[in-house]
């Protein structure tokens, strides 16, 4: 993976350890996710085309302490990000969330822009203005 400067980074854990080769990784603007020993794939998801955030954690997951949170975002080839069993799941969330808005707000979002161009009238392009 690039060197970036990461505000979080976790790995995919099995029985509570990250002994697997899917990383995670948050940077000011993209979410990462790098898988693969041999060959790496790897995948990412800026944050202004987020659109929602969830957190689910299962029994299993409660006794090792992990969790997944999913991403979903206007991303055409990653519409679905799942960071499975990591640590700290309900702090991860909120950090993407807070990342997620401070993004939108910086390149001064607005909800026409997150809405497929078919789905507006010119009604909603007005209440933006």
């Amino acid at each position: 993976m690039e060197k970036f400067d990461f505000i979080w980074s976790d790995r995919k854990r099995f029985l509570g350890m990250p002994i697997t080769f899917t990383k995670y990784s948050l940077s000011n603007d993209r979410l990462f996710l790098e898988k693969g020993l041999l060959n790496m794939k790897q995948e990412e998801t800026v944050l202004y085309r987020i659109r929602d955030i969830s957190l689910s954690i299962t029994l299993w997951q409660r006794i090792f302490r992990v969790g997944t949170v999913t991403v979903i975002s206007s991303d055409h080839t990653n519409p679905k990000l799942e960071l499975i069993n990591i640590k700290k799941p309900r702090e991860t969330k909120e950090l993407i969330h807070i990342q997620v808005e401070k993004m939108k707000d910086e390149r001064r979002m607005r909800i026409g822009e997150l809405i497929d161009n078919d789905d507006l009238t010119d009604d909603d392009y007005n209440e933006d203005l």
